[in-house]
């Protein structure tokens, strides 16, 4: 269920509903927004080929802006990345090779070509800022941007003066230029582009009011004007940082990062990350990464604590993302090997679901050969750890809490042959409701 996009008077009063307005640096940004249509951008450091979820929510804050009729421009740092922020880290990232930072690059642009529209009416605008600094010199940007701050201005930004204080890391030269280096790209889109608002988190505010202050600088320079002079020519407005409610980290599972890149981590594991949300979370997600009416997600948090049983919410919220990140087919078939999960369905499901559904399970290969003779299910069990000996395993059986291909096993003799495998290579070995393991049979 997707309504129809906000319209651009009643953009910022949906941001603010959805908990998306964190600071702006000014009162009137509303009104603006309402008044008259803005460009606007967002930036993305190239630190990996992909994004993962945690950039979900300036990706589709973007998106909320151009259904509602602004200009949004996706900035791909292929400069900034060879330095990186240092914002909310506690040590310098690890320098990129050039050929690194340009597959970085190119996986970036194809991921945020996923989630905005570059064609048709409106269209979105991807650019990469080492365009404008690879033609630049040193000498050059030090005259024309580094005169316009102070040493004093910029310790008093939060992501430098957390790292300052830092004594066992500190902050090197390279990081704490980069400040201005994201400041310059928002002189060059408000120059080239008339861009005048930059979007993005929380931990963004010293570099994006360092933009707006770079500008208004810049044109009263230009203009021979006191820069207090220069007003209401650029903006700035952060989301929140994305957290849980249990403080732990949002965008981490058991197998790691969840990426937006189906090669990364796939449509399955995205749903069953997002089903798997705490009552706590799942109304501030539903409405951070879905395009739900409020009238909806006041209806599924009601739910929520009505009826949490049913996870209604979580469900709703899984659905939603996976078909916005890898479309309706995708999502078919995540449904399909999550209802498998625990059904005799899984019978039917071909090699290709069978691992993308057990993707993250512990794995075992084996000849097929051994199945001639018969294979222990006993034996099984405690290759795959699933209990710690075949006396345990063995107990396990007889107290019904050990499944073959999702059917009881009963008998603690049992074993298995050629016949018992699922799409003609694998058996899947559960103990209880979470505890999996796949045994691949090949050769």
């Amino acid at each position: 269920m997707t309504p129809t996009p906000a319209s651009p008077t009643g953009l910022f009063s949906d941001l603010e509903f959805r908990g998306l307005v964190k600071q702006a640096t000014s009162p009137e940004i509303g009104a603006q927004l309402a008044k008259s249509k803005m460009t606007l951008y967002c930036g993305f450091d190239p630190t990996a080929d992909s994004l993962h979820v945690g950039s979900l929510l300036p990706l589709l804050t973007l998106r909320r802006f151009q259904d509602a009729g602004h200009r949004v421009i996706a900035v791909v740092g292929g400069a900034t990345g060879m330095i990186g922020d240092p914002s909310g880290k506690s040590a310098e990232r690890k320098f990129l090779s050039t050929d690194d930072l340009a597959k970085n690059v190119a996986g970036i642009r194809g991921v945020v070509s996923r989630f905005l529209k570059l064609d048709g009416t409106n269209p979105a605008v991807v650019v990469n800022n080492a365009d404008w600094f690879q033609g630049m010199s040193y000498l050059q940007f030090l005259r024309d941007v580094g005169k316009h701050f102070t040493v004093n201005h910029m310790m008093a930004k939060e992501s430098v003066r957390a790292r300052l204080e830092d004594r066992e890391h500190g902050i090197s030269y390279t990081e704490f230029s980069y400040m201005l280096l994201q400041a310059y790209d928002y002189v060059v889109l408000h120059d080239r582009e008339g861009c005048n608002l930059q979007i993005g988190g929380s931990d963004q505010w010293g570099n994006i009011t360092a933009g707006i202050e770079l500008i208004r600088r810049i044109r009263a320079h230009r203009e021979e004007k006191d820069a207090e002079e220069i007003k209401d020519s650029a903006f700035g407005l952060t989301h929140p940082l994305v957290m849980k409610a249990d403080g732990t980290k949002f965008g981490k599972s058991e197998s790691g990062t969840i990426w937006l890149s189906s090669d990364r981590t796939s449509p399955y594991e995205l749903y069953q990350y997002f089903i798997g949300t705490s009552d706590a979370d799942v109304g501030t997600f539903l409405k951070y990464f879905t395009f739900l009416s409020p009238e909806e997600i006041t209806r599924l948090e009601a739910a929520a604590k009505s009826a949490p049983e049913k996870r209604e919410a979580q469900t709703t919220l899984a659905r939603e993302l996976v078909k916005l990140v890898h479309g309706e087919a995708a999502l078919e078939k995540a449904t399909q090997a999550t209802t498998a999960l625990f059904g005799s369905e899984i019978k039917s499901l071909g090699k290709e679901a069978l691992l993308e559904a057990f993707a993250s399970a512990p794995t075992t290969v084996k000849p097929k050969s051994l199945l001639a003779a018969g294979v222990s299910v006993v034996d099984l069990l405690v290759e795959g750890t699933l209990c710690g000996s075949k006396g345990a395993a063995r107990k396990d059986i007889q107290g019904g809490g050990i499944y073959l291909n999702n059917d009881r096993v009963t008998d603690p003799a049992a074993t298995v042959s050629a016949t018992d495998l699922l799409a003609g290579f694998a058996l899947v070995l559960r103990k209880g409701k979470k505890s999996y393991h796949l045994f691949r049979f090949e050769g």
